[in-house]
Order: structure tokens, then sequence, then C-alpha cells
């Protein structure tokens, strides 16, 4: 028989009262920090809130059709209602535009009221001079051209004057 010889197991040796305090101080700041940490419970209320914000999710599967429970009814089914058409602007021509600006009442008032001297505030000056740029760009976008009877009368006079000479 053979026997292996062992060395016996050597004993374990005894802690002294300066270690054993250390590891009990290590133990005891390793359990400090066991708990949740500081301002928690203001986070975990933060959750919730958020949580409450979406809106839970149905847990039911399956069709939300409804079905009729007595045989001879026939389930009331919610009408879509058709999508709105989108008007587009009605495009009118330079003529059409220009007919309708000249015929514009507010801008009438304007004129007249300015003919008679009195002042006009900003928004209905802003108006004014809007309303005439946009005649004159159409006037000539058309080829018409405004005339005045006194540049007439001037080309006339100096005429007469020539001739006359």
């Amino acid at each position: 028989m053979n026997m292996i010889k062992r060395k016996p197991a050597a004993k374990a040796r005894k802690k002294s009262r300066e270690e054993l305090n250390a590891e009990g101080r290590e133990r005891k700041r390793q359990k400090k920090h066991r708990g949740n940490p500081a301002g928690n419970r203001q986070q975990e209320a933060e959750n919730k809130q958020q949580a409450k914000n979406t809106a839970p999710k149905d847990p039911r599967i399956g069709s939300k059709k409804p079905i009729p429970l007595i045989v001879g009814d026939a389930p009331k089914v919610a009408k879509k209602k058709p999508a709105p058409v989108k008007v587009e602007p009605v495009r009118l021509t330079p003529e059409q535009e220009l007919d309708l600006l000249e015929n514009d009442a507010r801008l009438d008032e304007l004129l007249s009221r300015l003919e008679n001297g009195e002042k006009l505030n900003a928004e209905e000056q802003a108006y004014t001079e809007k309303t005439l740029d946009r005649i004159d760009e159409l006037m000539v976008e058309l080829g018409i051209e405004f005339e005045d009877d006194d540049d007439e009368e001037k080309t006339e006079d100096i005429m007469q004057l020539l001739k006359g000479k």
C-alpha cells in the first residue's frame, strides 16, 4: 500500500485585536453604502409623474370592433368624416385684378381723405401705397399707360410756341 503522507494543514493564525478592529470598521463602512442613494425619493416621484403622463396601453388584444349582443341589431359604426378639400385661391387674370383694385371702396375712401388734406395712420398709408404700387405693376404688365391731362397741355403749348416762332 502506497500511502502518501501529507503534511498536516496549517493552523489558522489567530488575529490580533487590532486586525479584528480594522475588519469590523471595514464591514461597517461597507454596510453604510447598502441603502438607496441620496435624493432617491425625489427621483422616484419624478419617474411616477412621467409614467402618469403617458397614456396606459390597453392590455386587451384583438379587434376593437363592436359586436352586436342581440342578433337583430346591427353594430353602430361611426362614420368617418371625409378629409376637408383644400380650396386653392382663385387666380385672377391681370385685367380682373386691376378692375377689382380700381373699384376698391376702401382705396377710394382713403384717396378722397388724402385729397381733402387729412392725414392717414400708418396702416392706412401702407395699404394705400401697396395697392397703388400693385395697380402700377398691373398697368405696366398690361401695357396700359397712365396719361395726365397736364402733360398733354404742356406738350401742346411747347409745340405751339415752336411753330409760332
